[in-house]
């Protein structure tokens, strides 16, 4: 820990404000009867900690902690209020939170994410209190009701597994989850499951393109282990997180990549050819050949968070040769003449799928997801 400073952090509010009755008549006072003239809210939600000067810049500001009285531990589970922490000695206690961490002014959708190195101050048993969360890297975000959600936090790489059938592909999710991948600074791997339940040669065309951006694809199957050789490959001593929707056979290959795991399983919904959300909460599991895998819950919608769409250009590496071409500074790529990207696009030197990935995303139109 570095040299200590007092900062002042805002807090959550305590309370949001109350709906006015649906009354819009010119004679209701109601609207009048519930204010207050004592500062509430973003006035006085308001409170001084200390923190540690070594603090990362655009990090959380979190308050120090003792390290003679607290462990450091990395979370492996987040239930609700709960959390399930490893200490380095291979300890595992059920945390609570610490309450100021809770109500800390932030984006995020809760202050804990599965992989969070954290200090927790044991309180006796096998229970204690979360103090502190260290500042992240290599995270996997996704936009949900107007908040950030952190799925997973500290990892190397990202398994992108999307089914081939049943539920079919959804290139465009893909490429959603490719650019949160660029925006978290992780390795995307990208996995083609179900392999035995199609013709692949359909698919080469998909998979040269990817291929041709330096992303590793791959074919796999759980039912018939074709590829799980050399996915286990790719994930030793490395830190992975597994996404995807629901039914495309996360935990499927997991349960085969180490069988010990046990990972529960169904099958997809004959009716909507949807997954059925087996797996209900992430978890960070060990694996015996060395490293760390996330098994994650299937989401059927992915929105990238906090991107602005002029940004988007830079989480498509295909474009990146080309932006400097543009006849203007600003170009988005989308409506403008003299755009080096859509004369790419013409001559077939960026795909045309992905390009109308990119439009999709820069609108907001949701295709696919």
């Amino acid at each position: 820990m570095g040299n200590k400073k007092k900062i002042r952090v805002d807090l959550r509010k305590n309370r949001s404000k109350p709906p006015r009755k649906r009354d819009w008549s010119a004679d209701n006072d109601d609207a009048l009867s519930g204010e207050r003239v004592r500062a509430k809210g973003e006035l006085s939600r308001k409170r001084t900690i200390i923190q540690d000067g070594d603090t990362a810049p655009g990090a959380v500001d979190m308050p120090a902690v003792d390290v003679a009285s607290c462990l450091s531990g990395r979370i492996l589970r987040v239930h609700g209020l709960a959390s399930v922490v490893q200490t380095q000695d291979g300890r595992r206690l059920r945390c609570a939170v610490r309450r100021l961490l809770k109500t800390l002014a932030t984006d995020e959708r809760s202050v804990l994410a599965v992989g969070d190195h954290v200090w927790i101050r044991p309180s006796g048993g096998d229970e204690g209190f979360i103090e502190r969360v260290e500042p992240r890297h290599g995270i996997l975000t996704r936009a949900s009701r107007g908040r950030e959600h952190v799925l997973v936090a500290n990892v190397d790489q990202v398994v992108i597994v999307m089914s081939l059938a049943e539920p079919e592909l959804k290139p465009h999710l893909l490429d959603r989850y490719l650019a949160s991948a660029e925006q978290g600074g992780i390795t995307p791997i990208i996995c083609l499951n179900k392999v035995d339940l199609v013709d692949p040669v359909q698919f080469q065309p998909l998979i040269g393109c990817y291929s041709q951006l330096g992303i590793v694809t791959f074919l796999t199957s759980a039912a018939t282990a074709t590829g799980v050789d050399r996915l286990r490959k790719c994930l030793i001593d490395r830190e992975t997180v597994f996404a995807g929707q629901s039914g495309v056979g996360k935990s499927s290959l997991l349960n085969a990549i180490q069988p010990r795991l046990g990972l529960e399983v169904r099958e997809v919904s004959e009716a909507t050819q949807k997954g059925k959300h087996t797996t209900t909460t992430a978890q960070l599991l060990q694996l015996d050949f060395g490293g760390w895998v996330v098994d994650t819950p299937g989401i059927r919608q992915f929105e990238l968070w906090d991107v602005l769409p002029e940004e988007l250009e830079g989480f498509f590496r295909e474009f990146r040769p080309y932006v400097a071409l543009c006849g203007y500074p600003d170009c988005t790529h989308t409506h403008e003449d003299r755009c080096a990207v859509k004369e790419a696009v013409i001559r077939r030197q960026i795909s045309e799928r992905r390009y109308a990935s990119y439009i999709g995303m820069f609108t907001g139109k949701l295709e696919g997801s």
